[in-house]
């Protein structure tokens, strides 16, 4: 990138997506996560979903990767979680739920990769989550499919195989918290901003990986991912 005379140093390369079918990208601001969205994943994790309100994390934009995944170091469990991607291209304020597909760009898949053993420590302190799931190269992901395309899915297999083996599978109409009603949850914390994207939370059936294992994701209607781990 280019730098100024008062730059100390060239800042960092911005996160870009691809487009798929096109030779236009699609620049990274900020990527907000939401935990347990379906409510088979938060049973697994030990919640009751009826009692839970949304919550919401975040990961760094440069934690997307398009390729293969290296095991991350300070962890012996690292878990697979895959996910609908959303990326917007029109942001706000307080965005009525009935008006919030208009800021959607269009939609990707992604994994959202995570130390558990981390995680799980930093859940019995108190802490903060960042160590478990905001580590480099921890969302490796697909290419953009415009909305414009696809339309907006609200229904449809979604499904992980490690190996060939399915491990996750669920349907998007799932969600406990639906796309139009994320983006309106989130624009009541945080200006939303084009270049902004969401990762929309996981089914059931996560689980660890190890190095030469292959994952293989799916969402109907979006596309495919294959990521070796290294």
């Amino acid at each position: 990138m280019t730098t100024t005379t008062n730059d100390l140093f060239a800042p960092a390369p911005v996160t870009r997506f691809h487009v798929a079918g096109s030779d236009k990208t699609f620049p990274v601001r900020r990527v907000y996560c939401i935990g347990r969205n379906y409510a088979a994943h938060a049973v697994e994790m030990g919640h009751d979903p009826d009692k839970e309100p949304p919550f919401f994390f975040q990961k760094s934009p440069d934690n997307i990767v398009f390729g293969d995944f290296p095991y991350p170091t300070e962890t012996s469990d690292v878990h697979h979680e895959i996910e609908l991607v959303v990326a917007l291209h029109k942001g706000g304020r307080d965005i009525p739920v009935e008006k919030a597909l208009e800021h959607v760009y269009g939609y990707g898949v992604g994994l959202d990769m995570t130390r558990r053993d981390l995680q799980g420590e930093a859940k019995k302190l108190g802490r903060p989550w960042e160590v478990g799931k905001s580590f480099d190269q921890s969302a490796p992901c697909t290419a953009l499919v415009p909305a414009s395309k696809i339309g907006h899915p609200d229904q449809g297999a979604i499904w992980l195989k490690v190996n060939g083996e399915i491990r996750q599978e669920g349907d998007l109409n799932q969600m406990l918290w639906k796309v139009p009603e994320m983006i309106s949850i989130l624009s009541r914390y945080f200006e939303l901003v084009e270049g902004d994207v969401i990762m929309t939370g996981t089914p059931a059936g996560v689980g660890p990986i190890a190095r030469g294992d292959v994952m293989e994701g799916h969402v109907a209607g979006v596309g495919n991912l294959t990521v070796k781990v290294l």
